[in-house]
């Protein structure tokens, strides 16, 4: 597959926010609080509690300020099949130091908290360049892929 060249397809280039709705219950004290434990912990996402409202909304940022997972109180709420990998959006890491360094938060975090769901850390082998990646889901109806794009022959 062929990467296109972007100054023949001008436009936007990347996906700045994820937005999910969620039951209002989850976006209570407790459930935030449960959110940041982990997202926080194990990510370093941060919330911004300007953007905070009770039982409403919640947005993490993502190391800047356009790159954000934005949580919103609906009723219905998000439904996505159980199961892992199921529906997922994916994040990026820049090294496999870094993968590993998550999947080890997220496996201590889960020794203390059971509603964490993780699918086994792969490798997916495409010649050019080998794919690591694992699926975690926790209180949100999406899980997240971690990915590292390992480049072959670079």
């Amino acid at each position: 597959m062929a990467i296109l060249d972007r100054t023949e397809f001008p436009g936007p280039n990347r996906i700045n926010h994820v937005a999910i709705s969620l039951p209002a219950d989850l976006l209570d004290e407790r459930g935030r609080s449960d959110l940041v434990a982990f997202f926080g912990g194990v990510f370093g996402w941060h919330e911004l509690p300007t953007e905070t409202v009770d039982r409403k909304k919640m947005i993490f940022s993502l190391f800047s300020h356009d790159r954000f997972v934005f949580l919103i109180a609906d009723d219905p709420p998000m439904a996505c099949p159980p199961g892992l990998p199921g529906d997922h959006f994916g994040v990026q890491v820049d090294s496999l130091d870094e993968l590993e360094t998550m999947v080890a938060r997220i496996e201590e975090f889960r020794a203390h908290d059971e509603r964490v769901e993780i699918l086994s850390y792969e490798v997916e082998d495409f010649g050019f360049l080998k794919l690591h990646n694992v699926y975690v889901r926790y209180l949100l109806p999406m899980s997240v892929e971690v990915q590292y794009f390992e480049l072959l022959n670079a």
